[in-house]
């Protein structure tokens, strides 16, 4: 198996990159390409004492960065970014799947445009899987696309749910509708028409609407939306956590006798803090791609990309966008979107 990883993708590109893509070659026995500036990928391995052994690089002088507008990622000025190259790579069979910590826009326009969608699918979408209560849920969509049909989210529940039965490991996943209110006939015309689709899709569990205070509390295991609310409660989910982690350490510090309280719990806080990290989790994939593409936090590190290439080997084993194409048959078909 080959793994195309971004080097120069996230705020700690290209040592984050390079390292986790070393990390993940000798954990899981992967084929890692590298994309980006050959001769400053070989001086940040050597300055920092790093074997590239078993490790591949393609070269792509230029760099897509957060200020670029995301619709260039397939034009010819931005031909030569780390991105484009490995997503060209990528569609042309030069690898398995890849990764990328990079412009999130960018990569979503490029997976849509550039590794082109499955058949019948509608719109691609990021799908983080983030910790709740319990264990752990999707979101999908988290940012990719602000205005949706009901079609769209309906594949997205349906490609959320097989996602996080084959590489997570969930049984008949929870599948609930991000909506203002628990009963059927809440929220706007997307949300009622959406309501209906996923009531009548049989391939899926859906339980219904799911309020947002719920979603932390184990409310589903797949919460659908449209991007641009998957994107409010992404960020708010992010900034209440770390709110409360500074909070929790500011009571733990207070005094000598709350700091004694925290050398007693300290392995359980330590739980608490790695169950709520996302570089444990890795990255997002983008669903309804054609090819395998994940995309990493922006602030990875080295962990965290390694994390990333194993759920996307994960991916891979499980063929997971076979099983997307199957499961399309249950939904009937109707006209592509965003061409």
């Amino acid at each position: 198996m080959k793994i195309i990883v971004d080097a120069f993708g996230g705020d700690n590109a290209p040592l984050a990159p390079i390292c986790g893509a070393i990390e993940a070659h000798a954990a899981y026995g992967v084929d890692i390409i590298l994309t980006g500036d050959e001769s400053v990928i070989q001086k940040v391995a050597s300055e920092n004492n790093l074997s590239l052994n078993g490790i591949t690089i393609v070269h792509a002088p230029d760099v897509f960065t957060n200020d670029d507008q995301p619709s260039t990622i397939r034009s010819k000025a931005k031909a030569n970014t780390s991105m484009a190259v490995g997503l060209n790579l990528l569609k042309n069979g030069g690898g398995d799947a890849f990764v990328s910590a990079g412009n999130s826009g960018a990569l979503g326009a490029g997976a849509m445009f550039l590794v082109k969608r499955i058949k019948g699918i509608q719109r691609v979408a990021f799908a983080p899987v983030m910790p709740n209560s319990e264990s752990y849920f999707m979101l999908i969509d988290s940012g990719v696309n602000t205005d949706l049909r009901p079609k769209a989210l309906q594949q997205f529940a349906m490609m959320g749910s097989i996602y996080m039965n084959k590489v997570m490991g969930f049984k008949n996943p929870r599948v609930g509708l991000a909506n203002v209110g628990t009963e059927e006939h809440k929220g706007d015309a997307l949300r009622q028409e959406t309501y209906t689709l996923l009531k009548n899709t049989p391939s899926i569990n859906f339980i219904g609407n799911v309020e947002g205070r719920d979603i932390p509390l184990d409310g589903a295991d797949v919460v659908v939306c449209d991007g641009f609310t998957g994107n409010m409660i992404l960020k708010t989910y992010e900034g209440v956590a770390i709110a409360m982690m500074k909070k929790i350490k500011g009571v733990f510090t207070k005094n000598f006798k709350t700091k004694l309280a925290a050398a007693c719990v300290m392995k359980e806080m330590k739980e608490l803090k790695k169950s709520m990290d996302y570089d444990e989790v890795g990255g997002a994939p983008v669903l309804g791609c054609a090819k395998p593409v994940f995309k990493a936090h922006g602030s990875s590190n080295a962990k965290t990309i390694r994390n990333a290439i194993r759920v996307t080997i994960e991916y891979v084993k499980n063929d997971v966008i076979a099983s997307i194409t199957e499961a399309l048959k249950d939904i009937p078909e109707t006209e592509n979107e965003g061409e």
